[in-house]
């Protein structure tokens, strides 16, 4: 699967960005679908994680609350709806897939190029 993410850009602190990923191919709906980021300097690190019929949802301590997964296999896409951001926020996202539902990157083995968020303060 290929996969396209989209929707970033620059943020005031407490402002909101919905972020996209398209995938290519009719197998969309069998993979478990991930988020991470990773700032300058730093390591990937996990985000949020949805199943394959998007009932099941889990986040990093630092977004929860303020983020949302979602997907819809109809259109082949699973999104980031980020709201409440803040300055530490600011890093390339990154959506993945997987067939393991896991937390860690390594453990998928798909993934889209990165979109850039900026949040300033």
């Amino acid at each position: 699967v290929q996969l396209q993410a989209s929707g970033g850009g620059l943020v005031q602190a407490g402002g909101s960005l919905r972020l996209s990923c398209a995938a290519s191919g009719r197998t969309f709906s069998s993979y478990l679908m991930g988020w991470f980021r990773q700032a300058p300097g730093k390591e990937r690190e996990f985000v949020a994680r949805i199943n394959r019929n998007g009932v099941s949802t889990y986040y990093a301590d630092s977004v929860k609350g303020r983020f949302t997964i979602s997907r819809d296999n109809a259109k082949n896409t699973v999104y980031l709806q980020m709201n409440s951001l803040k300055p530490e926020d600011t890093s390339v996202y990154y959506c993945a897939a997987s067939s393991i539902y896991s937390t860690f990157p390594t453990q998928y083995n798909y993934w889209g190029q990165g979109t850039l968020v900026t949040v300033s303060s």
